[in-house]
């Protein structure tokens, strides 16, 4: 505002001094081509107060003029810094929120880092869980497939025990069929019969 004052001021002075020096032209030209005679400073006299009223009159409208002019220059300015002042405030505004949204960002690229780790470390103990519930697994169908083959070996034996028996058994009536004579069997009751005697 002091500015355009000293300005508003100079134009004022610019005004007022241009308006003498025409003054002081005109009454050189004046004086000139009258060639000094008296009317002339009656003319003069004239002149210079028409002149006179004419700077002051420039110098008025100068001032009234300026002052209008330079209130909307002021006000110009006035507005010119306040946009600068809320385009800054807006910019710092954006700048803030930019670093807000920029932490936010790390801080979530942050949680999904760790929510990747901790999926990947459940999986990994699951993986586990399931290769150790296997192999438990696998260790009991192993035992159960054992017990299974000896039980089946047992029953197996058994059977091939019985036919072996019976087999023997098959073969001694046959033997016995076949070399085992009526005085055989005499003698064999003959025999019983004695040992029974000597029991009672």
């Amino acid at each position: 505002m002091d500015m355009f004052g000293k300005r508003s001021h100079k134009a004022v002075a610019k005004a007022v001094l241009l308006s003498f020096l025409l003054l002081m032209v005109a009454s050189s030209v004046l004086a000139a081509g009258n060639g000094g005679h008296a009317e002339s400073g009656a003319v003069m006299k004239d002149f210079f107060w028409r002149c006179l009223n004419f700077a002051v009159l420039v110098a008025i409208l100068a001032y009234f003029v300026t002052k209008p002019i330079k209130k909307g220059l002021s006000g110009r300015t006035e507005s010119i810094e306040k946009n600068l002042t809320e385009a800054r405030k807006a910019q710092e505004e954006a700048e803030a929120k930019f670093a807000e949204y920029d932490e936010k960002l790390e801080k979530a690229s942050a949680e999904i880092d760790d929510i990747y780790a901790s999926i990947k470390r459940e999986g990994e103990l699951e993986r586990d869980r399931i290769i150790e519930g296997a192999q438990k697994m696998a260790a009991k169908m192993e035992k159960e497939a054992q017990k299974t083959a000896e039980v089946e070996v047992a029953k197996a034996k058994s059977e091939l025990q019985d036919k072996a028996v019976n087999l023997a058994i098959e073969i001694a009536e046959d033997i016995l069929e076949k070399n085992f004579t009526t005085e055989d069997h005499s003698r064999l009751v003959d025999e019983y019969m004695q040992k029974v005697g000597e029991l009672h």
